[in-house]
């Protein structure tokens, strides 16, 4: 059974930084590739980043491409999102995902967690 436990979210200005955590658990969850989404109240839940098994590709949403850089470390089963140069339209529920696929394919994905808030204020 997939478990996904999202951390790091919170307050921060217009401009600032957030690392998001993503802890991991489940037999096969290093296997396969690993993305965030986001939502924000009254919209649907939109793609936001993905990285493959092996972390050797990466894909984002052109909204976040630049600012946002995604890591993970399968040695403890964890997903990072770098956010900086955060702006007030980032402000959402993130959400750590896990994928059908190996690779970083936004409509692959089919596990998600509860989230993370993140406001940005400005």
């Amino acid at each position: 059974q997939v478990q996904l436990i999202e951390s790091g979210g919170g307050l921060v200005q217009t401009g600032g930084s957030l690392r998001l955590s993503c802890a991991a658990s489940g037999p096969t969850v290093s296997k396969y590739a690993m993305g965030w989404f986001r939502q924000a109240p009254g919209k649907e839940r939109e793609f936001v980043a993905a990285i493959s098994a092996t972390g050797s590709e990466t894909f984002f949403a052109d909204s976040v491409k630049g600012r946002f850089t995604i890591s993970r470390d399968n040695a403890k089963n964890t997903l990072y999102l770098q956010m900086n140069s955060l702006k007030p339209e980032d402000t959402a529920n993130y959400l750590c995902a896990t994928s059908s696929s190996i690779w970083p394919a936004p409509n692959a994905f089919n596990f998600w967690g509860q989230g993370t808030q993140v406001t940005v204020s400005s």
